[in-house]
């Protein structure tokens, strides 16, 4: 069931706020086998593992892999807990489920060139880009990589404007499948304390006491349009605990660099929501830009965070325009398709609706509830860089929290110094 976001005209207010309550407890994550945990805790069983890696083949991973492996070993991806072998990627693929039924609408492997699988190993390494060894993978299966079937599969198309196919030209040619055992998360030091697993992201949860959890996802920053979606919403169900969760991985290359994302969700967070109520957390989540599919997925993965209900955008996870100017999925595609599952998954959609701003009144409406005649004032992403930032200009405050656009301003002059150097 969904619940779509605040029909009324009225002009939003704060998110609602609530006495402290005690410890609650939480959505139960996603299958029956409880949060996937792959990290090798005890020390001794670590070194030993570590000692043995020295002598193994290694794989290094690319930076979206690590942050896969990262998300399977935490249980971000439960019930999943290896990388998959050929029959259940199949299975992912044309029907979207796992070897043991359960909905995962995306596939999950090792890309591993050919000259290491040299002797037929039976225990691989896997490594950073430094050679800084991550895990320790009991080789299940190999099998080759049919990338643009994959492509076809996942995204519903390959059109060479899509950022992971241009991606993929470069995968090596086969995949590992297996359980790894992993003693190094690879991206905490880059993203720091702010990047919780799902056991501490359910642990702060608890501790804030109610089991209405409404997750926001997004992979830019956050504009007054936004926190109008995200007070909103919390309005709709009536109350709870609000996490602000974007994904930190890889994204688009064009995307603001994730360091200065995550400051301008520091000082929006801080300044404009209920600390008592509101929870930011990085994810480490190697986005795909699958639309429908990935709104699923998303989805799945908020459960294992603790999380009861999504709120999906229009063009939720859509890669932009492809390479003849027309969007790849339609605008609503996306809320669909997580609408159908919501179910099964166990975690609400709330629909975000398209907002409008009036001039005139100082206020957010639906596009449904904009009066005739009524002014209407939008910026658009090209606007906001060739006549804002590119002209050291002031982001208007309706648009944007001025501490926001301070942000945005200053990553505009690094990339502008970065690109004249």
């Amino acid at each position: 069931m969904s619940h779509p976001a605040d029909h009324s005209p009225e002009p939003a207010g704060e998110t609602p706020s609530r006495t402290p309550a005690r410890p609650c407890e939480l959505i139960a994550p996603f299958g029956d086998r409880g949060l996937v945990d792959l990290v090798v805790h005890d020390p001794d069983e670590r070194a030993d593992l570590l000692e043995r890696s020295q002598n193994l083949p290694v794989v290094p991973l690319s930076l979206r892999v690590q942050y896969d492996l990262e998300m399977l070993a935490v249980g971000a991806f439960s019930p999943l807990d290896r990388f998959m072998p050929q029959e259940e990627y199949e299975s992912v693929l044309y029907e979207m489920r796992l070897a043991g039924g359960e909905l995962f609408p995306i596939p999950l492997a090792v890309p591993c060139r050919e000259e290491v699988l040299r002797g037929h190993p039976r225990e691989i390494a896997l490594s950073d880009e430094q050679g800084d060894l991550l895990a320790l993978l009991e080789v299940d299966e190999v099998y080759p990589a049919d990338i643009l079937r994959e492509m076809r599969a996942v995204l519903g198309g390959r059109d060479s404007a899509h950022p992971l196919v241009i991606e993929a030209k470069n995968w090596p040619s086969h995949y590992l499948a297996g359980r790894p055992r992993v003693f190094g998360l690879p991206r905490h030091r880059l993203h720091g304390p702010r990047c919780l697993t799902p056991a501490q992201v359910r642990e702060r949860l608890t501790a804030m006491g109610s089991s209405t959890v409404v997750a926001f996802q997004t992979r830019n920053p956050m504009h007054r349009i936004h926190e109008e979606l995200t007070k909103r919403a919390m309005r709709e169900v009536g109350g709870g605990t609000l996490l602000i969760h974007p994904a930190v991985g890889v994204t688009r290359p064009q995307d603001v660099a994730a360091a200065l994302r995550v400051e301008a969700y520091e000082v929006l967070v801080d300044n404009y929501y209920d600390q008592e109520t509101t929870l930011l957390s990085l994810m480490p989540l190697a986005m795909r830009f699958a639309g429908p599919r990935e709104a699923v997925w998303h989805a799945i993965i908020r459960r294992n965070y603790g999380a009861t209900h999504l709120i999906v955008g229009r063009d939720h996870a859509g890669p932009g325009p492809d390479s003849h100017g027309v969007p790849f999925y339609g605008p609503y595609d996306a809320q669909a398709m997580a609408e159908h599952y919501s179910h099964e998954i166990g975690v609400r959609t709330i629909l975000a609706r398209e907002l409008a701003y009036l001039t005139d009144e100082d206020r957010y409406v639906e596009l449904a509830y904009v009066p005739h005649g009524a002014r209407v004032s939008s910026i658009s992403g090209t606007q906001v860089r060739r006549d804002y930032l590119a002209k050291g200009v002031k982001l208007p405050e309706w648009f944007t929290r001025p501490e926001v656009a301070e942000v945005l301003q200053r990553a505009y002059a690094q990339d502008d110094d970065a690109s004249g150097a």
